[in-house]
């Protein structure tokens, strides 16, 4: 099996010592330097390249693919399978030099990344299509913390195609004995769980930041969660995924995780500092602080009532102090738990 791998070495390790435990060998890792310029690295788990060494895959890196150096190297590698793993932001860029190299147009394309591009709205998926219309694009999903799949921690993940066939033969490739994969078609639903659950994570942050107890997360992540279903039944997706793995899994684990970037944004926000300054100091990438925008946006096009979707985006965005928007919260209208639009 061929299999490049490319990855951001900050968000990345988990999926890339995932396909090692499976017992594949990957022809090539593609990653940037492993310190983000002019950011503080903070990992808990190991960067990319080092994993990719310690298994002897040859390390490729940008500025040997800007002036063209490493082309005929990846070509003539001819991947089966292309994982990418970066940050949404990243997406259009990374499908770019896919296009330019180029792929086998044959060659099964699986993305990682948990966002949707902003302004855009397009899932990430839909970008690497753009880009190369002929080859098969995929999503893995579920609650896949690197911290844990990297010291080899029991998980469970999703993969999904609109096709079955691929979707199982890349279960097959990621199946291990710490790596459980289930697999789907429901690319939407779970692309949409996958970016949604961050914005939830900020709040879950919130909640903990602020002491609010037990009670008011378990009601974040119940209400989240009707929230997160209405916006991804009303783009296409199905209301049963976002009651499996990559829908309220995934929401679970990033809401009461400590390893969650998103969490950790919430909880400092709590604290009284800015945003800005959270984000500097972070030294890893939070999607659920663009996630916030473009989810909002979204669910107003779509005119899906998210209210605490617009509690984390008045935090973020309008700069509203959280306990304010608490009392909006809990002094809304009665209304029924299961509206229409619920079922």
């Amino acid at each position: 099996m061929r299999i490049l791998f490319m990855g951001t070495p900050d968000i990345a390790a988990d999926c890339l010592k995932a396909l090692y435990e499976a017992g594949h060998d990957i022809c090539a890792v593609y990653t940037r330097r492993d310190k983000p310029v002019g950011r503080k690295q903070v990992l808990t788990a190991p960067p990319v390249k080092e994993v990719a060494l310690e298994h002897g895959t040859p390390v490729f890196q940008p500025r040997t693919l800007r002036d063209g150096s490493e082309d005929a190297n990846i070509r003539a590698l001819a991947p089966e399978l292309i994982v990418v793993v970066v940050p949404s932001v990243a997406m259009r860029s990374v499908a770019q030099q896919l296009r330019d190299l180029p792929v086998r147009s044959d060659a099964v394309i699986v993305s990682c990344t948990k966002g949707i591009e902003q302004g855009t709205h397009k899932r990430m998926t839909e970008i690497l299509q753009e880009y190369l219309p002929s080859n098969p694009i995929g999503v893995l999903s579920g609650p896949n913390h690197a911290e844990d799949i990297c010291l080899g921690l029991p998980s469970a993940s999703l993969i999904g195609f609109e096709d079955p066939q691929y979707a199982d033969w890349v279960q097959q490739i990621f199946a291990s004995k710490t790596f459980r994969v289930y697999s789907a078609t429901d690319i939407i639903g779970m692309q949409l769980g996958g970016t949604i659950k961050n914005v939830f994570a900020i709040g879950a942050g919130l909640c903990e930041g602020l002491n609010l107890g037990d009670n008011a997360q378990a009601a974040l992540l119940t209400r989240g969660l009707a929230e997160m279903t209405r916006i991804g039944v009303a783009s296409g997706g199905r209301r049963e995924t976002f009651m499996g793995l990559s829908g309220v899994g995934d929401l679970i684990v990033t809401c009461y995780s400590r390893h969650s970037r998103n969490q950790t944004v919430g909880r400092r926000l709590a604290e009284g500092k800015s945003l800005q300054e959270i984000l500097d100091t972070l030294g890893m990438v939070a999607e659920g602080v663009p996630n916030t925008l473009s989810v909002y946006e979204i669910a107003r096009k779509l005119k899906v009532r998210t209210p605490l979707i617009d509690a984390v985006y008045a935090v973020l965005y309008e700069s509203k102090a959280p306990m304010e928007v608490l009392t909006e919260l809990m002094t809304r209208d009665p209304r029924p738990e299961m509206d229409a639009d619920d079922h």
